[in-house]
């Protein structure tokens, strides 16, 4: 498993344009859909053992974010590796594993890998907080738990830029990225 930092966009960075096919609805979901709400986008996929350690903590923080909002608050989650190479990451093992674990939030495929680029997102998990004008407020990691790392997985770094947002205020300006595998690109 490559282990792979996320790139630390600058903070107050626009939201780029996307809009991705939902895997289990088949809805197109827009980043415009929610203006004026605070947005947290992941990029996610289903086989990293980053990922799959802080899975079922980053769902429940998630789901229970999203409904403790009132509708304030959502969630994107958006899967970019190729579908050819890593086939356990295509449409159908994400509809199945959104709908297993109960999602709240839509799951987005991006096969062009085009809006993984836009964003400059790097690994599985990266996590991209927007504020209600979809500033970025928030890049970093989920917490310090890592795979063999022996720190359980609690979810608070994400959680107090989540909360923060939401009171509309600026998460803590010391943020460490995101760890996890790379993308996994097309070769071109």
């Amino acid at each position: 498993m490559a282990r792979t930092p996320s790139t630390m966009v600058a903070l107050g960075s626009a939201i780029p344009d996307f809009a991705l096919e939902d895997v289990v609805s088949g809805a197109f979901v827009r980043g415009e859909d929610y203006a004026g709400r605070p947005l947290l986008v992941v990029f996610t996929c289903n086989h990293c053992p980053f990922v799959i350690h802080v899975r079922p903590v980053l769902v429940a923080l998630l789901n229970e974010s999203i409904a403790r909002s009132g509708g304030r608050f959502w969630v994107v989650a958006i899967n970019a590796n190729d579908e050819e190479g890593y086939p356990q990451d295509g449409p159908g093992p994400m509809r199945e594993l959104a709908t297993t674990e109960g999602w709240a939030f839509p799951y987005l495929f991006d096969r062009t890998q085009e809006v993984a680029r836009s964003f400059g997102a790097a690994c599985t998990p990266d996590f991209f907080l927007y504020d209600e004008t979809h500033r970025l407020a928030y890049r970093g990691q989920l917490d310090a738990a890592r795979p063999g790392n022996g720190v359980p997985v609690t979810g608070a770094d994400l959680g107090a830029a989540i909360a923060a947002v939401l009171a509309g205020q600026a998460p803590a300006s010391e943020q460490r990225p995101s760890l996890g595998c790379n993308i996994k690109w097309r070769s071109e």
